[in-house]
């Protein structure tokens, strides 16, 4: 059974019925969808749960989708796997990673937020949809698109990544290359939807795009064994994760799922666009927005939209916010693919870092049960590795040869003392 579920300005608390809106008409404050969780309670269970599909879908009575919704592509459920090797090398010894660089079907979690906007599309009567993307969201919403028949006008900045670039037209996208950042790109979208009446996930659709977010927190509780983490590690670029992980926490407890404690959030941004990181360390109440300038295009939103809420999150539960630069992006990168085979963009070279970061710090204690959030795969960004790994010298197929190879590279006693 579907729940309820409606719109409320999340200042003011002014109600609305489902409609693409995203803006109160009252206080000009965002809205946000509020399920009734006092019609899930007794039904929504940890077997009933346990009894759905393997994919984010398990949750959909706990998402704002229309009750006779029928899923088509199964995003979500990815794994949440210990990191000891990393661990090892940073000082935790109960670090989890939340995977989300295998997210089905484009491999980064904008799948999930994707998926339940466009399901609203759809109930909305949309034939066309869109979205202002850093590239993850554009790669999501043509893809998503392709599968359910809608056409897509996807607007994008023009320095992006050439993989994300490639990654959005396979799927016969309209893509729009925009002179300008991200926040010019979003400007643009909003004067868009209203002129043509288009769906854009991040704009008159973004309360039910938002939403889709809560599945990575419902994913953690429940892969941990129905518990909550002593902490949670996010990269932030429109600060929205991490406040949707906060409330999917809340509903499990508010639905008897998992038991209360404490979570602290700690947020990750690049120092080239740390807006919200910024406000963090400084005690402000506001963000003051920034020109982005880094390789981590995917967090390059000088102006988030939910700033202000991530920063409450953050405060409110105790936790902390850091920024890395661009050379230590591309370590946290390379530490986590040599130390766990996970393969990462830009995004996740930041939280790998942060994470880092506050272990080194004393934020975080080594015992503590940490789970760093991964958004995205390395695929989508190889640029980023542009000169760390220069091409080798091609050798012989012959054994001489491999021997000598072995000898100039400095290995040659400890590989002669394990053959004899």
């Amino acid at each position: 059974m579907a729940l309820a579920y409606e719109l409320r300005c999340r200042e003011c608390g002014k109600r609305y019925e489902n409609a693409p809106l995203s803006i109160c008409d009252e206080c000009f404050s965002p809205l946000e969808v509020f399920v009734d969780l006092d019609l899930a309670k007794g039904t929504v269970t940890r077997d009933s749960i346990a009894q759905g599909p393997t994919s984010m879908w398990r949750y959909q009575s706990l998402l704002p989708v229309p009750e006779d919704y029928v899923p088509t592509t199964p995003s979500g459920w990815t794994p949440l796997v210990k990191a000891p090797n990393l661990g090892a090398r940073i000082g935790a010894s109960n670090l989890y990673i939340k995977n989300d660089a295998v997210c089905m079907p484009t491999l980064s979690f904008k799948d999930r937020v994707v998926a339940v906007a466009l399901a609203n599309a759809q109930a909305f009567g949309f034939d066309t949809v869109g979205c202002s993307s850093t590239g993850n969201l554009a790669n999501a919403v043509a893809a998503h698109a392709a599968r359910l028949g809608l056409k897509t006008y996807i607007l994008v900045p023009s320095d992006l990544e050439a993989a994300k670039i490639l990654n959005t037209e396979v799927y016969g996208a309209n893509l729009v290359r925009i002179d300008g950042n991200y926040d010019h790109v979003n400007r643009l979208c909003s004067q868009i939807a209203d002129r043509f009446h288009w769906g854009f996930v991040n704009v008159n659709l973004r309360p039910y795009y938002a939403e889709g977010s809560k599945t990575v927190g419902y994913e953690i509780a429940e892969q941990l064994g129905w518990r909550l983490p002593d902490n949670i590690v996010c990269p932030m670029a429109g600060g929205s994760l991490i406040t949707k992980i906060k409330k999917a926490f809340r509903e499990l407890v508010e639905l008897g799922l998992v038991e209360d404690k404490p979570v602290r959030f700690f947020g990750a941004q690049a120092t080239g666009c740390s807006p919200i990181s910024v406000a963090v360390k400084t005690g402000a109440d506001h963000i003051d927005p920034q020109r982005p300038n880094t390789i981590a295009r995917s967090l390059a939103i000088g102006n988030p939209a939910d700033g202000v809420y991530a920063v409450r999150v953050i405060r409110q539960s105790g936790g902390w916010a850091e920024d890395v630069s661009d050379v230590e992006i591309v370590s946290g990168i390379r530490e986590l693919a040599e130390t766990e085979g996970i393969f990462t963009e830009t995004a996740g070279g930041v939280t790998t870092a942060i994470t880092a970061r506050l272990y080194a710090h004393g934020r975080i204690h080594p015992d503590e049960v940490t789970v760093s959030c991964i958004t995205g795969n390395g695929l989508k960004t190889t640029d980023a590795l542009a000169g760390c790994f220069p091409a080798k010298e091609a050798v012989r197929p012959r054994l001489v040869d491999f021997e000598e190879y072995i000898d100039r590279n400095q290995f040659a006693s400890e590989l002669v003392t394990g053959r004899k």
